[in-house]
């Protein structure tokens, strides 16, 4: 297994730890969970650039690193809405639209078309690396005060809404700029 590939596995063995993180009712567990979070998601950062710049990308690779960035997205926004600190239907936006993506590179790739991931996702995944930490951190749970008080608040919804829309317009954009895969489906 060649680096890239094992930051990859370190990234998903990160994941439980943050889960594990958030579920402790603590300050100090939060901002653990916090930091754990943004050093998985930098690996996903890390990984990418490696195997790029060193002629390291595996099919392997390909397959697991998405994996592998859903999982931990996902993993902690679950969290937070056991949490009480993100709405489950927004959830489901994010969890829509990854099915969606997932199904057209599935069908892409059984007619033997690779997809690449687009610029508009790129951004998502960062929107969500930012929100996701600053829910952890700025809005408070238990009865506790917000870290920056309604600011705080106030600037993870924003990076929480703008992650949201950014997954939308993206998930648009991709299927119309690969709609012509959906040309061969028989209805």
């Amino acid at each position: 297994m060649n680096l890239p590939n094992r930051i990859t596995v370190l990234r998903i063995l990160l994941i439980p730890v943050v889960i594990v993180l958030m579920m402790i009712h603590s300050s100090a567990a939060q901002w653990a969970a916090a930091v754990v979070f943004v050093v998985a998601a930098l690996t996903d950062l890390i990984d990418g650039k490696i195997a790029r710049s060193r002629n390291l990308v595996t099919d392997f690779g390909k397959f697991l690193d998405p994996i592998a960035d859903k999982l931990l997205v996902l993993g902690a926004m679950t969290m937070l809405v056991e949490q009480g600190k993100l709405a489950g239907w927004i959830v489901i936006v994010f969890l829509a639209r990854e099915f969606v993506i997932s199904a057209f590179r599935m069908i892409a790739a059984s007619s033997g078309t690779v997809i690449a991931a687009g610029k508009l996702g790129k951004i998502k995944t960062l929107l969500q690396s930012f929100a996701v930490p600053m829910l952890m951190l700025l809005k408070p749970t238990g009865g506790a005060s917000p870290l920056f008080g309604a600011f705080g608040v106030a600037l993870s919804d924003v990076f929480t809404w703008a992650a949201m829309l950014m997954a939308v317009v993206s998930c648009v954009d991709y299927i119309m700029k690969n709609r012509e895969i959906m040309k061969g489906w028989k209805m």
